[in-house]
């Protein structure tokens, strides 16, 4: 039962528990999480037993397979699936030619980006184009992007870093904005607490998270805003890190789906003529905003969650929600460090975070309540 590890923290009457098995997150009832403890403690079965039957006053037999149900969910050991074509990369070799090589400036640091097709390029350039400087041979870091096998592969200064399936493509992704952060911010993947799936607003005093599906309104929200005195940390792609628990920018552009040009585009004029990229995969076509963040040193303290949704002719609605309904939404599309510490540090954090939701259609009724939780009016 030692070979993985377990964190317990109680939040609005349930338990929160992090497995090291899978990095994984459950929200349990707290008899549910005094047994983990109990048989992670290897106290013996029968002992648990004759506890949990006073307790709820059950026959013992019974709460033994209960007990015996929640062993084998959660203390059974896990083999972790390996996206990588093979273990060792030694037969792999970066291509002699690249077909694009770009340079990209983010504060000082150019970071030359070789891609072997226009393919590579596809999945990578079209957020960070707006960064694109001229060639130069005094770059800071060289990234390589090639294909072989079916399998993309990413090289970080003439380190292979991964390699990942098509399907897995979004792992790659995320991947290579994680080898971003670590250069621009000068800290290694372990002392990052985790990357969440959201939109970062600031008012350079503190920052804000936008979360939603994709489609209720996240991005459109986070232009809407820089266009009225607030700062775009980051978009899609928003980095904690573990000692602060600060949001750190992330110098992406603003993805833009078709439908809010309509909205947008009397803001921002250049959006009619930015081009336009269909992601069949994830089914939508998009432009990319350049975001008006100026510093991508720039690191603030979060106190707030907004759950974001546009919904056509509805009334405004904002309350706070439920953390337990907040951390079930935030969790599944976030990357979280699988380290122990890391993961208490992230409990932590979260558990002192307001929950809020908000649905709104008139764009400055939510301008307006956005800008009243930055000035703590609400």
């Amino acid at each position: 039962m030692k070979n993985q590890d377990f964190l317990f923290k109680p939040i609005e009457g349930k338990t929160v528990t992090w497995c090291s098995n899978e990095n994984q997150y459950v929200v349990l009832e707290n008899i549910t999480a005094d047994i983990i403890k109990r048989l992670y403690k290897e106290i013996p079965i029968k002992d648990i037993a004759k506890a949990l039957s006073k307790k709820i006053d059950a026959p013992e037999e019974k709460t033994i397979d209960f007990i015996l149900d929640i062993k084998r969910r959660f203390l059974k050991s896990k083999t972790k699936k390996d996206r990588s074509i093979i273990n060792d990369h030694r037969d792999v070799k970066n291509p002699e030619n690249f077909e694009y090589v770009k340079y990209y400036q983010v504060n000082n640091i150019i970071f030359k980006v070789s891609f072997f097709s226009e393919n590579e390029l596809y999945l990578i350039h079209p957020k960070f184009s707006h960064l694109e400087t001229k060639k130069t041979t005094d770059y800071h870091h060289a990234f390589d992007v090639f294909t072989k096998h079916n399998y993309t592969f990413l090289t970080v200064n003439n380190q292979i870093i991964g390699s990942w399936s098509r399907n897995d493509i979004h792992y790659f992704q995320g991947k290579f904005s994680m080898e971003l952060i670590q250069k621009i911010h000068h800290k290694e993947e372990s002392k990052w607490m985790g990357v969440f799936h959201a939109s970062a607003l600031s008012n350079d005093k503190k920052a804000i998270l936008f979360l939603g599906d994709s489609g209720n309104g996240k991005s459109t929200s986070l232009a809407l805003l820089q266009a009225n005195g607030f700062t775009c940390l980051a978009d899609d792609f928003v980095p904690i890190d573990e000692k602060e628990q600060e949001v750190y920018s992330f110098p992406a552009a603003i993805s833009i789906k078709k439908n809010s040009l309509e909205t947008l585009l009397p803001i921002y004029p250049e959006l009619k003529t930015t081009a336009e990229y269909n992601f069949e995969r994830l089914n939508k076509i998009v432009r990319f905003l350049k975001p008006n963040n100026t510093d991508f040193t720039q690191h603030l303290p979060c106190k707030d969650l907004i759950f974001i949704k546009y919904e056509k002719s509805a009334e405004l609605k904002f309350s706070e929600i439920s953390k337990l309904e907040a951390f079930q939404q935030l969790v599944p599309d976030s990357w979280l460090s699988p380290n122990k510490e890391n993961a208490a540090i992230f409990l932590d954090w979260f558990s002192k975070l307001n929950c809020y939701s908000l649905t709104y259609s008139k764009n400055e009724e939510m301008i307006d309540v956005v800008t009243k939780i930055f000035n703590d009016e609400l």
